[in-house]
C-alpha cells in the first residue's frame, strides 16, 4: 500500500482537555448525497474510544506546511492525547469537534455507522460542516515519505 499516494489527515475528536487524534491516510469519500466519508481507526487508539462515545469526529486535510503536525499525531515524538494538540491552532467547530486552523480542508462528521475489522474500525460519518482554503497545497504520503506535489 505504500505505493498508493494518500492525503495526510488528522482525525480528531473530543473537547479541549479531553481530545485525541491520529494521523491517517485511510480516509475516503463514501457518497455525495448525503456527503459521507469513512476513516479507518486503530481500536487501541485514544481517538477510537472518543469517536465511538461522542459520535462525532473531524477530518483535517493537512497542507504542505503541516508536516510537523502529521508527525506529532503519528506519535513520532512520543506525545499522546491532549498533548498532541499543543503548539498548533485548534478550535471547536460548529459540530463540537477539534478543527485545525490552516488545514487545506476540514470536515466535521456525525458518526452514522461502524464496522470492526481485525485491529481497526471503519467509522462512517455524514459530513455536517466543512471548509477549505483554495490556495493551499496538500501534504501527501507516498512510499514511506511526505510529498509536496508542487515541488516535485
Amino acid at each position: 500500500m505504500r505505493h498508493q499516494a494518500g492525503a495526510v489527515t488528522v482525525v480528531a475528536a473530543g473537547q479541549p482537555g479531553a481530545r485525541a487524534g491520529l494521523t491517517a491516510t485511510a480516509v475516503a469519500s463514501v457518497s455525495d448525497k448525503p456527503p459521507a466519508l469513512l476513516v479507518c481507526v486503530g481500536q487501541e487508539t485514544q481517538a477510537h474510544g472518543l469517536i465511538a462515545e461522542l459520535k462525532h469526529f473531524s477530518v483535517n486535510l493537512l497542507s504542505t506546511e503541516q508536516q510537523a503536525i502529521a508527525d506529532r499525531f503519528a506519535g513520532r515524538d512520543g506525545l499522546a492525547g491532549e498533548a498532541r494538540f499543543a503548539g498548533s491552532d485548534w478550535r471547536i467547530g460548529p459540530a463540537g469537534t477539534p478543527i485545525l486552523d490552516g488545514a487545506l480542508a476540514t470536515l466535521e462528521c456525525r458518526l452514522t455507522d461502524s464496522h470492526a475489522f481485525t485491529t481497526h474500525t471503519i467509522f462512517i460519518g455524514n459530513v455536517i460542516d466543512g471548509l477549505f482554503q483554495p490556495d493551499v497545497s496538500p501534504l501527501l504520503y507516498f512510499r514511506g515519505d511526505y510529498w509536496d506535489i508542487g515541488a516535485r
